[in-house]
């Protein structure tokens, strides 16, 4: 069993953070410790073969699903807010329709998966994990490609920053690759199960083109009941930063 690189403080309603592919831990909040100062206790972890956790075949939504049930366990918390981005939102989705009962509540960030358009660009995440493979940091940027518009600069150096705090890079390789040919569940339909409040914060098309905002608004209708937050036209996104996400967070947990 691969040892996860885990990190609890702060006390209060369970708040597990899940981060999305090629991050850490620290890239959920952007390491605000809002939700701590405002009474929660906050466990954040790097998925397996991230950060300074164990590499650990496979890397599909079964096994990280599992891995999050285990980090709960391990910490003796039975239900807790779970908030994740990307692969992170996927991973909760998946873990909250077969457990719902562990689910205080959802925070689902920057979903990218969408059933109808599965498994997407393959040749890209490929290139990428090749790049990464062959070269490092500068291979993954260079198969990543110009990065355009208002936040150019800030997206790549976010890119490199996090590219760089991963003590296994051939294993976040293989997540690139066999990541985006799993499925964390088989049709939209099914998050209308949900029962457990659900936030979905999206981005606009401009700043996160990787994320687009028609997957979670799609999210949004179809779980009852659930809120869907977005920046202001021409702002940065509300996922990048760290304390207002913090308080969409707490607001789901309260």
């Amino acid at each position: 069993m691969a040892h996860l690189d885990v990190h609890d403080s702060g006390e209060g309603t369970a708040v597990a953070l899940l981060h999305g592919l090629t991050a850490t831990h620290r890239y959920v909040v952007m390491g605000s410790k809002a939700l701590e100062r405002s009474g929660h206790r906050v466990v954040a972890y790097d998925a397996r073969g991230h950060g300074q956790s164990d590499p650990a075949e496979p890397y599909d939504y079964r096994a990280l699903a599992d891995d999050l049930r285990r980090v709960l366990d391990e910490r003796g918390i039975d239900r807790a807010v779970l908030a994740g981005a990307s692969m992170g939102a996927h991973t909760l989705l998946r873990f909250a329709l077969e457990h719902p009962e562990r689910a205080l509540a959802l925070v689902v960030i920057t979903p990218a998966y969408d059933p109808d358009d599965f498994p997407g660009d393959l040749v890209r995440w490929d290139a990428l994990a090749d790049g990464l493979e062959r070269d490092g940091v500068e291979g993954f940027v260079e198969a990543y490609g110009p990065i355009t518009g208002p936040w150019a600069e800030t997206t790549e150096k976010v890119l490199r920053q996090r590219l760089s705090l991963h003590a296994h890079p051939a294993a976040v390789a293989q997540a690139l690759r066999q990541v985006p040919r799993s499925r964390p569940f088989e049709e939209l339909s099914q998050l209308a199960a949900l029962a457990m409040p659900v936030t979905i914060v999206a981005s606009r098309d401009e700043a996160d083109p990787g994320h687009p905002l028609s997957v979670g608004e799609a999210y949004a209708r179809t779980i009852p009941g659930a809120r869907l937050v977005t920046e202001d036209e021409g702002s940065s996104p509300l996922a990048w930063q760290g304390g207002r996400l913090s308080r969409v967070i707490a607001d789901a947990a309260a």
